[in-house]
Order: C-alpha cells, then structure tokens, then sequence
C-alpha cells in the first residue's frame, strides 16, 4: 500500500471518527443559545472541526427529534436563528455524555495495554 493510500485510508477512519462524536460535541455547546455560524466559531476555537453544510442540516434534524428549541431573532440586519437544548436534548446529553466516558475509558485501556 502506497503512503498516499495509507493516508486515505486513515482520512477516512478520522472523518468516520469525527462523525460519531459531533453530536456531543454540538449538544455541549447549546446550554446557551447560538446560532449556527456562531456555533461553528465556538467549536473551531475548542479544536472540533465543522463544516457547514454538516452543521446545518444536523441541527435541523436535532430539532425535529426534540432535542433542540429554536427561535428566530430578526432584530438583526439579517434575521438569525438561535438553537437551544430542550428539556429532552439536556436528558439526552448527560446520557451520551454517560456513555462517551464509559466507551473512551474502555478505549484507552486497550490502547494503554497494547502500547506498554
């Protein structure tokens, strides 16, 4: 296997990687309202990298299973809309949150056993 192929591969574990953890990753940030733009500034600035065209249609689909609220503010020169965790999207975030520690501890004590 060629380098670049190896780096492919690996491209493609990273980005299947990142996938699975950007719902926590949004959910973390939406204690306090924020709109889609300004969402993907926050997470830039904590090191999770979101592109845009992932964001928006997961926020969407976040609100439309419950676990968001949403609200328009026109009082802008262009009306945005903010995102909030509703009672059931703060329910949902403690229980994935919950289980990420539990699946990474048991992932790190794999990694631990096979590096040492």
């Amino acid at each position: 296997m060629s380098e670049k192929d190896m780096q492919e591969l690996v491209g493609g574990f990273i980005q299947e990687l990142r996938r699975g953890t950007i719902i926590i990753g949004v959910l973390s940030q939406l204690s306090e309202a924020q709109y889609g733009y300004s969402l993907v500034t926050v997470l830039e600035e904590k090191g999770i990298q979101v592109d845009p065209g992932t964001l928006y249609p997961l926020l969407r689909r976040l609100e439309k299973q419950g676990l968001l609220d949403s609200q328009w503010d026109t009082n802008e020169a262009r009306p945005r809309k903010y995102y909030l965790l509703s009672e059931l999207g703060k329910r949902v975030y403690e229980e994935l949150c919950t289980e990420w520690e539990r699946m990474s501890a048991g992932l790190q004590a794999l990694i631990d056993s096979q590096r040492s």
